[in-house]
């Protein structure tokens, strides 16, 4: 697993890889523009330059998150529609920038079989809107708070089954929501037993990243509150089968825990797990 974090893009968002480089990561995760605002000011060719040249001189990896303000399960026209545009436009920075993954999650809707309708209308129209586009959303599964859809496989599933081009979207997995959704990892037998589903009903095929948070609440909450690596409910050994699994050898994981500024102790923490050959 390349494993890293998300990093700030203060000072612009090529800033992001010297942060990540400070925390002695492998990959990084970053949001193109401020997650709590429906626009921003268009990426300038000189950020958009200075953002592939630091991706070359580092090597590293990216992947983007995507805004908070987004349901593309809404049944309100002016919500959805300002969601598809939103996704639209970090898509196509995401694009200009070559970051590989949007991660966004699906939405909400008391209506489980109609909101995931919904989202996978809403992803066909971005896809119409996004023509050749080789970066891809990621759908992350979700802790399943209120009605927010996306917290079983089945619901992933779902939408995946229902969008017109499936090879454009994949999906991120992010441990403290499966964790606070049901999904017991924090034993090796449950890890294997979760990931044989998730393979089953989705396609760890599908799985383009991983978002590596403990979690405050115990299992099944359905709360969605990050703790740091080995300090909540779940515990390390979901993240030492992890960060083991063959299957995952290439694949983004990076942390979304509490306290940025001990990134770097995680992420020792997370390499330490690994099983010397």
């Amino acid at each position: 697993m390349l494993i890293g974090a998300h990093e700030s893009i203060a000072g612009g968002v090529s800033q992001a890889f010297a942060r990540a480089e400070e925390h002695g990561a492998r990959s990084l995760q970053l949001f193109t523009k401020s997650a709590r605002c429906w626009k921003a000011p268009a990426l300038a060719d000189p950020e958009r330059r200075a953002f592939r040249k630091e991706a070359r001189r580092t090597g590293l990896p990216s992947i983007a998150h995507g805004s908070y303000l987004v349901n593309l399960g809404s049944e309100d026209a002016a919500l959805r529609e300002r969601s598809v545009a939103c996704v639209t436009e970090e898509l196509t920075r995401c694009e200009r920038l070559g970051v590989s993954c949007l991660v966004i999650h699906p939405g909400a809707h008391p209506d489980e079989r109609r909101g995931l309708k919904l989202v996978a209308q809403a992803l066909n129209e971005v896809h119409r809107r996004t023509p050749r586009f080789r970066s891809r959303v990621c759908l992350e599964i979700t802790a399943g708070q209120g009605n927010c859809l996306g917290w079983r496989f089945w619901h992933l599933a779902e939408i995946l089954s229902q969008v017109e081009r499936e090879d454009r979207v994949g999906v991120c997995l992010d441990t403290c929501h499966l964790f606070a959704a049901g999904y017991d990892l924090s034993t090796e037998h449950g890890y294997e037993a979760v990931m044989a589903e998730c393979d089953a009903t989705v396609g760890l095929e599908r799985v383009r990243c991983f978002h590596l948070n403990d979690c405050k609440k115990p299992l099944g909450c359905r709360v969605d509150r990050h703790e740091e690596v080995g300090k909540g409910t779940i515990g390390r050994m979901a993240f030492r089968c992890l960060v083991n699994d063959p299957r995952f050898v290439n694949t983004i994981g990076v942390l979304e825990t509490p306290f940025p500024e001990r990134y770097g102790e995680a992420i020792r923490l997370l390499e330490s797990l690994r099983q010397r050959r």
